[in-house]
């Protein structure tokens, strides 16, 4: 009977992050994000930006923070600042790049611009990283992840501007964002295996 409830209350299984509540310390840090995003959409929604309007911002963000208690949520996402930059840099190159792209399209081939939808089957298996790459393929005009499948793996992406075979092309530029970004917040074995999959789509 011992070993019974000793079962039941422990609160964790493989693969499942469950924070103790031994620690509401701990929770209430990690709800300090929160609580600075809602202070900003306060200050946002009143249009004035001064202490007073900033202390009752305050006190209603604790108010909702309390009254709808959200469970706390762990991810495996590992921040290296380096990648970051160079993942933030991407972006910025491929939005003016897409944009110069798509504005070529449209003036020299008008309606006659081709598009295709192209499936591309990502490497790894997190709805993290998933959303990540649909961001960042989404992000700039030409590209535009239309559907997610999550079980698969699979993105279904829209692509302006296409030759007699888009697919080679698509998957390469979704596998190539999709490797920016586990290398700038994945896990090691996810980076791993992400290299190991570059390395297979180049040989």
């Amino acid at each position: 009977m011992a070993d019974h409830a000793r079962k039941r209350r422990s609160p964790r299984r493989r693969g499942e992050h469950v924070v103790s509540r031994k620690h509401p310390f701990g929770r209430l840090v990690r709800r300090i994000p929160l609580l600075v995003w809602l202070v900003l959409v306060w200050l946002l929604l009143w249009g004035t930006y001064d202490p007073g309007t900033a202390f009752f911002g305050v006190l209603v963000g604790v108010l909702v923070i309390a009254s709808f208690p959200a469970p706390p949520i762990a991810t495996d996402i590992r921040m290296r600042p380096l990648r970051l930059v160079q993942l933030l840099g991407a972006l910025a190159w491929d939005l003016v790049a897409s944009t110069v792209r798509v504005s070529w399209h449209a003036v020299v081939q008008g309606p006659r611009a081709r598009a295709a939808i192209v499936a591309v089957t990502l490497i790894t298996d997190s709805d993290h990283l998933m959303a990540m790459v649909a961001n960042a393929v989404s992000l700039a005009p030409g590209n535009f992840v239309l559907q997610l499948d999550r079980g698969n793996r699979i993105c279904y992406v829209y692509a302006l501007g296409c030759h007699a075979d888009p697919s080679a092309r698509v998957r390469g530029e979704v596998l190539a964002w999709e490797r920016r970004v586990v290398r700038a917040v994945g896990t090691a074995e996810q980076v791993r295996m992400v290299e190991r999959g570059y390395r297979g789509e180049v040989d």
